[in-house]
């Protein structure tokens, strides 16, 4: 009686240390985001309106029927969408191991062993004079064959595993988000390079006319120069300005390809040419778009949803890595038959064995494991903030500078657009003036010069007010819908 009293004494003492030690578990730092608190009413010089091209569906925002033909086929071969989605099975696994951790693990066993105790071991001494029957003692050695089910759980006392469960949906619904993200960047991509594409086909274009306008001008320096009007010099000025069109003509080939397989690879396919249609591009008038309010980015935008998505999975996680320093309840159980000799299995109920233990657990010396995964986890979740307040930041950003870029590149392009009509004339009267040999060479070189200049720059500047158009439907969280 004396022992068994010590016994429950020494439990109760154990139960409530482990109890203590546990309520002694650290605190996580308190983080606070301000972030939705401080985000501005309205992006800079814009009037508020709830007017919002992000919720509009990529198939309407974009009209030209080879862009979304391109769009659409990348959206089912691109490599990186497709790693992505592998990622988000991997994070749906990971929910499945969590969830079953809940749960009893139940398996069924089967096995043979022998065993020989040495003569004067206390298994030993207690199976020198045991008989199975008179006259037949147990043999030597001792063989078991067994067969039956065992179960271990842990009881989830402190709620520690579904929080581990509930960080794991969060970091699930995070790769989701994930996955938009890389689709709204995907569309982007490709309709920025298709745009691209067909200023190097307009540019390519206007480097034909130069070419012939140079080869004209070629011409009449050697007929004026047999007519002693104009010297070799002139001659060799226009053959060098030639040279150099020609030149440029065979770097714009080879960007040109390299586009084209730039956006192959983006749809995830080997070289082939890519279907355009470069007359219209010039012509092409910018979509107008609607900015809506900033705080619909924390809805619309894919990045944002991820980082906040984040953020919640490594709050859970700390809680969770807090509760490691709380005792555990593990419950293991085993039901079954054993026997010596196979025969005697079916000897029910004699065969019968079975075992259930309760274990009470926790951390009492050396915590450093669980102290350092516990400030790990502290760690990222203050990190995880910081993402977040930088992801809602750069969004916000993002779309003022794609504001102000589409008025400032339209005023660019207006007087590109009428600097380049004019140079255009110059160029008529420059020819005009040295077939008449009242102007030279030199003059009706820098006029083409500045004019093929101009044309380059207007071309350049379609291909950012259009690229600017996709940029800003991006930062509008457009495109994943």
């Amino acid at each position: 009686m004396e022992n068994l009293k010590i016994i429950k004494n020494i439990i109760a003492t154990t139960i409530l240390a482990l109890l203590l030690i546990g309520c002694k578990a650290p605190m996580a730092t308190k983080i606070e985001d301000k972030t939705k608190e401080t985000i501005p009413q309205n992006f800079e010089n814009q009037n508020v309106s709830e007017n919002n091209s992000g919720i509009t569906p990529w198939k309407e925002f974009f009209t030209d029927p080879n862009l979304v033909s391109l769009i659409d086929e990348a959206l089912k071969n691109n490599q990186d969408l497709l790693i992505t989605l592998q990622q988000i099975e991997i994070a749906k696994s990971d929910v499945m191991y969590k969830n079953g951790k809940l749960s009893p693990t139940v398996a069924g066993t089967m096995g043979a062993s022998v065993m020989k105790a040495g003569r004067y071991t206390a298994d030993g001494a207690g199976n020198a004079t045991t008989d199975i029957k008179p006259g037949k003692s147990t043999p030597t050695p001792l063989p078991n064959f067994e067969g039956g089910l065992t179960l271990d759980w842990e009881i989830d006392i402190w709620k520690k595993l579904k929080t581990e469960k509930q960080a794991a949906v969060a970091h699930y619904l995070s790769t989701v988000e994930g996955k938009n993200f890389v689709l709204s960047s995907l569309i982007a991509e490709v309709a920025d390079n298709y745009y691209e594409l067909l200023s190097l086909d307009n540019q390519l274009d206007i480097i034909h006319q130069y070419i012939g306008l140079q080869q004209k001008a070629l011409e009449i320096a050697k007929i004026q120069k047999q007519a002693m009007a104009a010297t070799e010099l002139a001659v060799k000025k226009f053959e060098a300005e030639l040279a150099k069109s020609n030149a440029t003509e065979y770097d714009l080939k080879q960007q040109i390809i390299e586009k084209e397989n730039q956006i192959n690879a983006l749809l995830g396919r080997y070289p082939q040419p890519i279907i355009r249609t470069k007359e219209t591009f010039m012509t092409i008038v910018p979509q107008t778009v609607y900015t809506g309010i900033p705080s619909q980015l924390l809805a619309n935008r894919p990045d944002i949803k991820q980082a906040e998505l984040e953020l919640q999975s490594a709050k859970l996680n700390v809680e969770a890595a807090r509760k490691e320093f709380y005792p555990s309840l593990d419950i293991n159980a085993t039901l079954g038959l054993a026997a010596f000799n196979p025969t005697y299995l079916v000897n029910i109920p004699k065969s019968i064995a079975y075992n259930l233990a309760g274990e009470l657990a926790g951390p009492l010396i050396n915590k450093s494991a669980i102290q350092a995964q516990f400030k790990t986890t502290d760690a990222l979740q203050i990190q995880a903030l910081y993402e977040y307040d930088k992801t809602i930041l750069t969004a916000y950003l993002d779309v003022c500078n794609q504001i102000s870029a589409i008025k400032n590149l339209d005023q660019y392009y207006q007087l590109k657009a009428q600097e380049s009509k004019s140079l255009d004339e110059g160029i008529d009267i420059a020819n005009q003036l040295f077939r008449n040999m009242r102007a030279d060479y030199l003059e009706v070189l820098m006029n083409q010069r500045d004019a093929l200049d101009a044309k380059m720059e207007l071309i350049d500047a379609k291909k950012r007010q259009l690229s600017t158009v996709v940029n800003i439907y991006k930062s509008l969280g457009g495109g994943w819908k």
